[in-house]
Order: C-alpha cells, then sequence, then structure tokens
C-alpha cells in the first residue's frame, strides 16, 4: 500500500509564494511518478504540475512560469513552489503518486494514490 501526505497549505497574500510537500510512503521504494492538481468547488480537478522519478517535469498553463516543482527522492518527497501567487489559486491542492507509472502524467487518472488535500487561500 501507498500512502500520500500533503502540507504546506494555509493562508497567503497575493503575490507572496508558498511551498508544498508531498511525502509518499509505502512500497515505492522513491522511484514514483507525483502529480500536483487543485481543485474549486464546482469545478474539475486542475493539473498543476507532474514530475517523474528521475526529475522529468511538466507544468499547467494556469502556473507556468510561476511554479516549480522538485522532489527529494532519499525523502521520498515532493515539493511544489509556487511563487507571486494570485487569489485565482485558492484552491484545495492535492497530490497524487504512483510507484508503477513510467515518467510522469498530467492525468489525475493515471495516478492509483492521492493525498487528502491541503487548503491554500490567497487573499488580495
Amino acid at each position: 500500500q501507498v500512502q500520500v501526505v500533503e502540507s504546506g497549505g494555509g493562508s497567503v497574500q497575493a503575490g507572496d509564494s508558498l511551498r508544498l510537500s508531498c511525502t509518499v510512503s509505502g512500497r515505492t521504494l522513491g522511484t514514483f511518478a507525483a502529480g500536483w492538481f487543485r481543485q474549486v468547488p464546482g469545478k474539475d480537478r486542475e493539473f498543476i504540475a507532474t514530475i517523474g522519478w528521475n526529475g522529468g517535469n511538466d507544468y499547467g498553463e494556469s502556473v507556468k512560469g510561476r511554479a516549480t516543482v522538485s522532489r527529494d527522492n532519499a525523502k521520498a518527497t515532493v515539493y511544489l513552489r509556487l511563487f507571486d501567487v494570485k487569489p485565482e489559486d485558492t484552491a484545495v491542492y492535492y497530490c497524487a503518486a504512483d510507484p508503477d507509472l513510467a515518467g510522469y502524467s498530467r492525468k489525475p487518472s493515471d495516478y492509483d494514490y492521492w493525498g487528502q488535500g491541503t487548503q491554500v487561500t490567497v487573499s488580495s
């Protein structure tokens, strides 16, 4: 079994930066693919960033140029740093992981394991 736990959410001011962490435990041996997604009520889950075990990555259009995804395989932890946050970045942010996923993926359906989500609120 695989467990995914996000942390680092909270309230920030527009223009600030934030860092979310995602720690994965279980049968991953650190070689899992991970994705960050966010969701607001009434809307579909939106792709934010993804990273493969070897560091290959991709970003969603709404955060491209404002986000960095990274990982520490020794700690089985993936990080999302979001810069110059805007009120429209307010959402519940979810981390997803999958040890059987080759490379990385923008599709939520490619991930079998999800965290509980962490709320990010950006005030203007």
